[in-house]
This record gives C-alpha cells, sequence and structure tokens, in this order.
C-alpha cells in the first residue's frame, strides 16, 4: 500500500489509475478486513475524483487546441474516448 506520505495529489496519472485499479481488486477479492475496506475504498474515491479532474483538464486543453491558426475560434467538437 502507498504511504499516505506520498499523497494521491502527487501521484501521475498513470499511477493514480494503477493505484485504484489495485485497490478494486483488493475490495473484489473479498479478504480485506472491513475497517481496511472502508479505509481503501475512500482512497479509491479519492483517487477516481482525482483522475477525472485530471481527465476534464485534458479535455479542455485539447478543446483550446481547436483555435485556428489566425487565433480565431476553429470551434471545438465532442472529445470521443
Amino acid at each position: 500500500m502507498t504511504t499516505q506520505a506520498q499523497s494521491t495529489d502527487e501521484l501521475s496519472f498513470e499511477e493514480a489509475l494503477k493505484r485504484l485499479e489495485d485497490i478494486v481488486n483488493q475490495l473484489e477479492r473479498g479478504d480485506v478486513p472491513l475497517d481496511e475496506s472502508i479505509d481503501l475504498y475512500a482512497e479509491g474515491d479519492k483517487l477516481r475524483a482525482q483522475c477525472q479532474k485530471r481527465l476534464d483538464a485534458a479535455r479542455a486543453k485539447i478543446d483550446q487546441i481547436r483555435v485556428r491558426a489566425d487565433g480565431k475560434s476553429g470551434g471545438t467538437e465532442a472529445f470521443d474516448a
């Protein structure tokens, strides 16, 4: 388990996603004690929110890139995953 000293905010998107996957796997196995499960769930929820925030920021950057060379808006399109 990552130490709380390394805040989830310090993790890269990929590290946060990997940690979230690890948490889901642990919880799905069902062999984690209840108190630890609650802590893992809380950490997972924080990681999920962090990943979503970073995805939203990436989408905003993609929308900004869609500005034409003359500086005028080239419009934006929905980002298809």
